[in-house]
């Protein structure tokens, strides 16, 4: 499992998912064991190998990152894995949603292959002799099934892609069946088949919660492979520790490196010094100019905001843990897409858990959109709590 090449064995578990691929999510972990060059080939690689067992016109989705808590062994990609750490979280998140989609989608394709059946079953019943020769007439039929689809498609104006795919499988079916008992196609069916697809299904689509994040900073992964290869020119750094002999006992990117990596002693960078020169140089430099200190507005009401965060039990930290915090901000009433936005800006640090300050800054925020204000993407300076500054 931690090697490139796709096994028999492993071939043999991914096919069996054929007409589940938009199922399949593809995890490329400890890529921080090797440098960005040889991250771009081995990314290449397994995108190489997986496309000749998925054969799909789309693009496989290829998560990169370094799931684990260890620190990251080559840091120049750090800002890459952080974002496809957030594209996975994103796409996890919004499984539920992808679910309740994918069964609509399934339904649409039921009942547009039950329209499909229809007329072809209405069209073989049709070429069906009046008196006699009913047996021969079928097999010729079913011989020729490839020009039966083609009539029904031109004549009724029907999407080719709406057909059953085998031939084979679809004319084995008909050869068990009296094609003269068929029932004669009827247009109110019909019809009821055309309002479930063009009516009932887009309002069922409209019931489904909107999408409870943005998307739009997603890079996709022609960008992946973009930004590797812009950067793969440069030199790497030197590693933050002796080898990859861990990578290797626990599997990861590195698994096809034979070369170990040396233990070289890494400096942190020194500060670049200020140009005694630039512009407001001197306020900067001053030990005794005065800080404008940023007022918060939740502290405002933090003593309301700490009476009602201790009803819910903080835990020994002094913090909600992510059941409490939710259930403490289901309370507020507010609709799903709100209450994520809210959780997205008072939970930045991304523990799962909000402390005191942050369940005020989470009240504060809850309020305002009460008050009908628009919450912004990003956290204001002045609403960071003071702990954190």
């Amino acid at each position: 499992a931690h090697k490139l090449d796709i096994s028999d064995e492993f071939r043999t578990v991914i096919e069996s998912f054929k007409g589940h691929d938009d199922k399949i999510r593809c995890v490329l972990n400890k890529a921080d064991q090797i440098d960005r060059q040889r991250l771009m080939r081995v990314y290449g690689a397994l995108m190489w190998a997986m496309g000749k067992v998925l054969k799909t016109p789309e693009v496989l989705r290829v998560y990169i990152g370094s799931f684990w808590d260890q620190p990251l062994l080559y840091e120049d990609l750090a800002n890459l894995f952080e974002k496809e750490e957030n594209d996975l979280m994103s796409d996890l998140r919004d499984l539920p949603r992808n679910s309740a989609v994918r069964k609509i989608n399934e339904l649409v394709k039921r009942a547009r292959l039950a329209k499909v059946n229809a007329h072809l079953i209405s069209y073989l019943k049709s070429q069906m002799p009046s008196f006699s020769g009913h047996a021969k007439k079928q097999k010729e039929l079913i011989a020729d099934l490839a020009k039966v689809f083609r009539t029904v498609h031109k004549t009724q104006n029907l999407p080719i892609g709406d057909f059953p795919t085998d031939l084979q499988a679809f004319g084995a079916k008909l050869t068990e069946l009296n094609f003269t008992k068929f029932n004669k196609i009827k247009q109110k069916h019909l019809d009821q088949t055309e309002q479930l697809l063009s009516v009932d299904i887009p309002r069922l689509m409209e019931q489904l919660p909107r999408q409870l994040y943005d998307r739009s900073n997603e890079m996709p992964v022609n960008d992946v492979a973009a930004k590797m290869a812009s950067i793969a020119t440069t030199p790497p750094p030197p590693p933050l520790s002796s080898t990859t002999s861990y990578s290797r006992e626990n599997g990861g990117a590195a698994a096809e490196e034979e070369e170990s990596l040396p233990d070289v002693p890494v400096e942190p960078p020194k500060p670049k010094a200020a140009n005694p020169f630039a512009k407001k140089a001197e306020k900067a430099a001053n030990p005794f100019a005065k800080k404008t200190a940023l007022v918060w507005p939740p502290g405002e009401k933090k003593a309301e905001y700490d009476a009602l965060f201790a009803t819910f039990n903080p835990n020994a930290e002094g913090k909600l843990d992510g059941e409490q915090a939710v259930e403490a901000l289901q309370s507020t009433d507010l609709d799903q897409d709100n209450l994520f936005k809210v959780w997205e800006l008072a939970a930045h640090r991304g523990d799962g858990m909000l402390d005191s300050e942050e369940f005020a800054l989470a009240m504060f925020l809850v309020e305002k959109v009460k008050a009908g204000e628009e919450l912004p993407d990003n956290l204001e300076p002045d609403w960071v709590p003071p702990a954190q500054r």
